[in-house]
């Protein structure tokens, strides 16, 4: 029998073909992320991670806000500890490493803000497609928070120290074209955000899985190595990556010419 999707409250699953479209659905509270919706981010990728009916993942949002990151009337209202706010980081850390992780390539949808714990969430897509509604900020500097869902390591990997510092400081907003030039977003649609995902990640789904865990995963973890082991893991994902039979299948079409070509269109 079929491993099905998690029950959820605060997000919705669609299937386009071998691509699973999920929708972040608490409009209501602009996609704030509470202790609830992170236990949900868990639970539904680690069964993306097991399925194999899913080849590439899209996460888009309902309503103008993609996600404004944590719940902050929760967070105020449960007057948490050190030690129990600790432990909800250590949960957020574990969502986000659970949809990097994951083995299959997601896509980000983005529209509207993205903002604090909404970047962190963003930043563990492996490819970030926004529209022309599309801002990304750090504003915990305003808020007297710090983050703690692993911006220092995974936003501060796609625009630098400095810049995340700056954002954090004095609440800078990036949107538009300054936002792919410093790296937040790879894509800048006019129009809905969601056909251009959903193109890539068709297109990412017919790689072969172990291509494209190797490369959603490998990377990742290969650049928190020193150069030695970091070359030699490269050496160890590739020896097993490459000698695959999807592999051997696909450069021998390239041998006998049938393979598509690499062109500039």
């Amino acid at each position: 029998m079929a491993d099905p999707v998690p029950a959820l409250q605060f997000m919705r699953t669609e299937a386009d073909g071998d691509v699973l479209i999920i929708t972040l659905a608490r409009a209501e509270k602009r996609n704030a992320l509470s202790a609830a919706f992170i236990e949900e981010i868990v639970a539904l990728f680690d069964w993306v991670r097991r399925t194999e009916a899913v080849r590439a993942v899209v996460m888009k949002a309902e309503g103008s806000v993609f996600c404004a990151g944590l719940d902050l009337i929760e967070h105020h209202l449960e007057d948490r500890s050190a030690t129990d706010f600790m432990y909800i980081c250590r949960r957020w850390h574990a969502a986000f490493d659970a949809i990097q992780h994951c083995g299959k390539p997601v896509i980000g949808a983005l529209n509207g803000a993205v903002v604090g714990g909404g970047l962190e969430l963003a930043s563990s897509f492996h490819i970030r497609v926004a529209d022309e509604t599309t801002y990304f900020a750090l504003p915990e500097g305003q808020r007297g928070i710090f983050t703690g869902g692993g911006a220092t390591v995974r936003v501060a990997g796609l625009v630098g120290e400095a810049r995340m510092v700056d954002m954090m400081l004095t609440g800078r907003i990036y949107s538009g074209q300054e936002a792919v030039n410093v790296g937040l977003c790879q894509y800048l649609v006019e129009g809905s955000s969601l056909e251009k995902a959903l193109e890539i990640a068709h297109k990412t789904a017919q790689n072969p899985p172990l291509s494209n865990f190797a490369i959603t995963s490998g990377i990742a973890h290969i650049g928190n190595m020193a150069s030695g082991d970091a070359y030699y893991a490269e050496a160890f994902i590739a020896g097993i990556t490459n000698t695959q039979p999807a592999s051997k299948d696909r450069l021998a079409s390239f041998m006998n010419k049938t393979a598509a070509k690499v062109l500039n269109d």
